[in-house]
């Protein structure tokens, strides 16, 4: 399974233990850094795309369905793996979902952590909900939430990228973070809070990271006229609606 790390800003190959990865050398880290760079500059490579492809080579047990998996999953490292070697970024589906078409696409819902499983395919805020609701499940004591982070709006042939979503938990007194679409089968942590994490998340992303919040869901919660009027007095809020 591939983790992500702190401390050492680097990636490892691991079997689902979290603990921190060793150094890689200037070459490897040269050459991962290059690969963003020409990603990033990737007329048809959109913000929150996984870097690599799956990772067939991850060994986890195959279910016949998401109740199964509910059965045999006991950590966030369970999910973890079947991530890695499952998961999908569906660019058609994130481009719907951009600020700009999402008026016009109202019909599209996030998809319920059965349907996910049986798809293998979707976006940040899919593999989110998907990683939130099966760990309140299977490990309710971790705490898991949703972390969005609204970054600088980007462009990429006229659509508009700017919320990123994946989870939060804890282990330990400690903070995790994974089922992020951009990286999926990494887990990065420990933290001491969501506040560092984030200052690194903008320097792994090299894009401007404008506000974050940890929510319990990922529906943006209905509005007195009360609360949209001082909304309005408050350019600066986020609209969670926004995937």
């Amino acid at each position: 399974m591939r983790e992500y790390h702190r401390r050492s800003s680097s990636l490892c190959l691991s079997t689902g233990i979290l603990r921190r990865a060793p150094s890689l050398s200037t070459t490897d880290s040269r050459r991962m850094a290059n690969k963003r760079v020409q990603a990033t500059h990737s007329a048809n490579f959109l913000p929150d795309e996984a870097e690599m492809g799956r990772d067939l080579s991850v060994p986890y047990q195959t279910m016949d369905s998401y109740n199964q998996a509910l059965g045999i999953w006991k950590t966030a490292e369970d999910i973890n793996k079947w991530v890695a070697g499952n998961f999908i970024y569906d660019k058609a589906r994130a481009i719907k979902l951009s600020s700009n078409q999402r008026t016009k696409n109202k019909g599209i819902s996030i998809y319920k952590p059965s349907d996910f499983f049986e798809a293998k395919a979707g976006v940040c805020v899919d593999l989110a909900r998907f990683g939130v609701e099966t760990l309140r499940i299977i490990d309710p004591n971790s705490d898991p939430k949703y972390l969005m982070i609204e970054f600088a709006p980007t462009q990429v042939n006229g659509n508009t990228f700017r919320l990123h979503w994946l989870v939060s938990f804890k282990k330990d007194g400690m903070k995790y973070f994974f089922c992020d679409s951009k990286r999926p089968g990494y887990i990065a942590g420990p933290y001491d809070s969501t506040r560092v994490f984030v200052r690194e998340y903008e320097q792994y992303r090299n894009q401007e990271i404008v506000a974050h919040m940890e929510l319990d869901s990922y529906i943006k919660p209905r509005k007195s006229k009360l609360e949209k009027r001082k909304s309005e007095k408050s350019p600066n809020k986020t609209n969670t609606a926004d995937h």
